[in-house]
């Protein structure tokens, strides 16, 4: 019998751990309630087996038995036993593994994460320290060795400890930035801890981790076709660091996207193809993470094209794989919350740079209520553009933290309103493109005067305008709408900085003296390949239905 077996029997068992009321026993004061679990919980004999069982498969380097420990056990015994409250403390873990070292760490990451996904009120700020020393045990454990460590964990867990990391970090600079309810202790504790969850310190961590994988090399080599192991090194040809190096990357696109630099956080994938799956993004949370802030970084370069591609890629591969989604994974609703988020940033993209998307994107797009509000956005409706770009965009945060001594308020808002007003100032140019357009999709030959007209009875329903006055400012519209429709469009081989001045409108159109001349470039949809499609699923679940009866 296999030592999984064995432990799995020992799981089936039906322990009781329903000593403590969930609500009589809550005080409010942490420390109270430490106090109270210390006196009257005991681990319960199945948590204690599971926690001796992962140390072993930890040392042992079993890394299926882990990848089921993580992805099932673990959720599993969080949900019956430790749904509202913590894991047991340190103290507690420690004396059932001999003080594991390397263990200790690997629990007290998991322990934390805990804390922040589900206790609430979220962490302390000791909490939120310790969390962040912790971090800095095991990289330094992974980052100061001489050679790699005997250390192997599944993809998944190296993602999503990654993708922590930088949620802490996130989580700590907003909590940071918001001074109005800290006490003057708090105040003090966080000045004299400058250094904790400081932004440099982040930064040199996920650099670290990508330099000791040298996973740039790797994919530089591997997007030429060569062996990225010629160039790996004896750290990167090390399932720990080539994965973590990748992670880190996708780490730092995010981390560059929440302090609104969009070039760089692009420029450090730039040896990644992002038009084409990659053999390390098997992971589907980094994905769809990737994809989204590759996504939203197009946007706020104005390169609307590539944004529609990466959006509509994603989302089509959603929806082909939504049932890989149905259970209740640990990132399962910030894939969710990601997803609408796309699809929300994909409805203010095709408003601003109409083009033709795919039929099923295309379809959700009319049945939900993205349909109101591109309706909305379409008739310049510029707070509809403010909030559908609030819900959708990422948390920004300022790397530097207000000072302790500044007046009380919450200063956390200031990234994202800095952001949206961007964001605003660019659709504000943009306001009448949309009605421009609406009037040459009728026309293959317009007078300047008569849409001059035509947008100024639009404003003004009384009539009273002067043309001469109203004809340039359509003129100035006109170069706007020429200008706003020129994009750098991504082409294949390039990385993803790179690309061709291409215009995107689903119409052009030149000027010959007073006359407007309109060409229709608007590609026909593909109904032929979506018909096909939907014969050649059916004929499959009529497949699976005959086989069911028989």
């Amino acid at each position: 019998m296999s030592k999984f077996k064995m432990f799995s029997d020992d799981y089936e068992q039906g322990y009781e751990y329903n000593s403590y009321d969930e609500y009589g026993a809550h005080t409010g004061d942490p420390n109270l309630d430490n106090e109270y679990n210390k006196q009257h919980l005991k681990m319960p004999e199945i948590v204690k087996n599971f926690l001796i069982y992962f140390r072993n498969c930890v040392n042992e380097g079993l890394i299926f038995e882990l990848q089921t420990l993580y992805e099932t056990s673990w959720p599993k015994l969080t949900e019956d036993y430790f749904e509202k409250r913590p894991w047991p403390e340190e103290s507690e873990v420690s004396a059932l593994v001999d003080s594991d070292p390397v263990f200790m760490i690997l629990y007290k990451e998991l322990y934390f994460r805990h804390i922040y996904a589900r206790i609430q009120g979220g962490p302390t700020l000791e909490q939120r320290f310790n969390s962040f020393y912790n971090y800095c045990d095991l990289f330094n454990y992974i980052l100061s060795a001489d050679e790699p460590v005997p250390l192997e964990l599944p993809d998944l867990w190296l993602w999503e400890l990654i993708d922590e990391f930088v949620y802490q970090f996130q989580s700590f600079a907003q909590y940071r930035a918001r001074l109005q309810k800290k006490t003057a202790q708090e105040l003090e504790t966080l000045n004299s801890h400058n250094k904790v969850w400081n932004v440099l310190c982040v930064l040199n961590v996920l650099h670290s981790l990508v330099d000791k994988s040298n996973i740039k090399q790797q994919l530089e080599v591997c997007a030429s076709g060569g062996d990225p192991d010629s160039v790996a090194g004896e750290f990167g040809s090390h399932s720990l660091y080539k994965m973590l190096g990748y992670f880190s990357l996708i780490g730092l696109l995010r981390l560059h996207s929440l302090l609104g630099d969009y070039y760089q956080s692009i420029k450090v994938l730039e040896n990644i193809e992002l038009h084409k799956k990659s053999q390390y993004a098997h992971i589907p949370a980094c994905l769809i993470s990737t994809s989204y802030y590759v996504g939203f970084g197009y946007m706020m370069m104005r390169r609307y094209s590539d944004a529609i591609r990466t959006f509509s890629s994603i989302l089509l591969y959603i929806q082909r794989t939504k049932q890989l989604f149905a259970s209740k994974s640990y990132q399962h609703d910030q894939i969710n919350k990601q997803t609408d988020q796309m699809y929300h940033l994909l409805a203010i993209c095709l408003v601003l740079h109409p083009q033709c998307i795919d039929e099923s994107i295309q379809q959700t797009l009319r049945e939900k209520s993205y349909h109101e509000k591109m309706y909305k956005m379409q008739y310049g409706d510029l707070q509809e553009f403010e909030n559908c770009f609030v819900f959708a965009c990422p948390k920004f945060l300022s790397p530097c933290p207000p000072p302790v001594d500044s007046i009380p308020d919450d200063y956390s808002k200031e990234a994202i309103r800095h952001q949206t007003q961007v964001f605003m100032d660019e659709v504000q140019q943009q306001k009448m493109l949309p009605t421009i357009r609406s009037y040459l999709k009728l026309y293959t030959t317009l007078p300047i005067a008569k849409l001059a007209t035509f947008m100024a009875q639009n404003k003004n329903s009384e009539g009273k305008f002067d043309v001469d006055k109203e004809t340039q400012n359509l003129l100035i519209h006109l170069l706007c709408f020429k200008h706003k429709m020129k994009n750098v469009v991504w082409s294949k081989g390039s990385s993803g900085l790179e690309g061709k001045l291409e215009s995107g409108s689903e119409l052009d159109f030149y000027i010959d003296n007073d006359m407007i001349h309109i060409a229709d470039t608007k590609v026909a949809h593909r109904y032929g390949d979506f018909f096909i499609r939907k014969i050649l699923k059916f004929e499959d679940l009529n497949r699976k239905l005959h086989n069911l009866k028989f």
